[in-house]
């Protein structure tokens, strides 16, 4: 049996928290995942409250899994000394999702001021994966020429672009797909994801 993972997943100020929730959930209940490395943004927290209705960095995780889980480590945005910080922490895996612009230019130039920043910045260095779900439209050409610096640096572009082929029933279900399409590059296809059969 492979040995058990260790994901990073960040949340950042963009709109879509639904994706984020989703893909939590994904993780806390996979037994090849060991541990997830969770951090939100001060902004992200702001954007729970607006589409979520979920209010506080207290006892967040608890409140988008419904309980607490173990294997779900909250940190802040601003604990730059966190495990994930070191490019000597063995992370598998990092997802941004969503990705706010601000971070993706960030990313894309090297800054890593924050957690988000320096765990992602960690990925490239120790050529890691590092999937970037940016949220925005229409694209500037700041935003264009960041993806392709990021990119360039060993990133992978994952555009919040929901299914349809599938044919989702309501916005839970749209995100769960999406989610599912992530999960899958990084080698945790999740059961009962819907995958295309054209004959």
């Amino acid at each position: 049996m492979p040995e058990a993972r260790n994901i990073t997943l960040a949340v950042t100020g963009a709109s879509g928290s639904i994706y984020a929730a989703e893909i939590l959930r994904a993780l806390a209940t996979d037994d090849r995942v060991a541990k997830v490395n969770f951090v939100v943004s001060d902004s992200a927290l702001r954007v729970f409250a607006e589409e979520l209705q979920i209010s506080g960095r207290n006892g967040l995780v608890e409140k988008l899994l419904g309980a607490a889980n173990p294997k779900v480590q909250q940190h802040p945005e601003s604990d730059i000394g966190a495990n994930i910080a070191s490019g000597s922490y063995p992370t598998d895996a990092m997802v941004i999702l969503p990705c706010s612009m601000g971070t993706l230019a960030a990313i894309a130039n090297g800054l890593a001021s924050n957690l988000i920043q320096r765990a992602a910045d960690v990925c490239l260095k120790e050529h890691r994966p590092l999937l970037l779900c940016v949220r925005e439209t229409p694209l500037n050409r700041i935003h264009l020429r960041n993806m392709q610096l990021a990119s360039d640096a060993g990133a992978v572009i994952f555009p919040v672009i929901p299914t349809l082929y599938n044919h989702p029933q309501d916005t839970t279900e749209m995100a769960r797909q999406f989610v599912n399409r992530v999960l899958a590059h990084i080698d945790l296809p999740q059961p009962g994801a819907y995958q295309w059969q054209p004959d």
